[in-house]
């Protein structure tokens, strides 16, 4: 699958890119940094809209901006605001498949904090699920999206 970067690891900028064009729209401070490159699946729809949200587990400087292929290896349970906001894991294509314990603590703790800015902002984070519900999740976002509906934005 191909995955469009939308914020570097290490920063605390979150970029809003279109999904369609690839346009840079905004850009916000958050609460936390990005503990991985965070983007999205072009052509997919997620439970919140818009396009499957996908952190790559890499140790890899990945600039936003740039699309890379990879693979799915995992599938990490969220609600935000009461909206399904699942977030992918992926490995850049070629790489081990690899997500440890401290690759899930530090996504857990980004979630629990990035939006620690904004008063009454509601995150549930849930399972780390294995590959085949990975696979399911974005098997069934591609399909969402093929039937018509899609977002423009994240």
């Amino acid at each position: 699958m191909r995955v469009f970067i939308e914020n570097e690891a290490g920063s605390r900028r979150k970029n809003t890119y279109d999904e369609r064009t690839f346009r840079c729209l905004s850009t916000v401070e958050v609460s936390a940094a990005y503990p991985f490159p965070y983007g999205f699946v072009p052509g997919t729809l997620g439970g919140d809209g818009d396009a499957v949200d996908c952190f790559v587990v890499t140790a890899r400087r990945v600039p936003a901006g740039q699309a890379l292929e990879c693979d799915p290896v995992a599938l990490l349970e969220q609600v935000e605001d009461g909206d399904v906001d699942h977030k992918l894991l992926a490995v850049p294509a070629g790489e081990p498949a690899l997500v440890d314990e401290a690759a899930v603590a530090a996504l857990r703790h980004f979630a629990a904090n990035v939006f620690a800015h904004v008063p009454g902002k509601r995150m549930t984070i849930g399972r780390l699920l294995d590959r085949a519900a990975a696979e399911a999740y974005l098997r069934e976002a591609r399909e969402r999206h093929a039937d018509g509906a899609g977002g423009g934005t994240e």
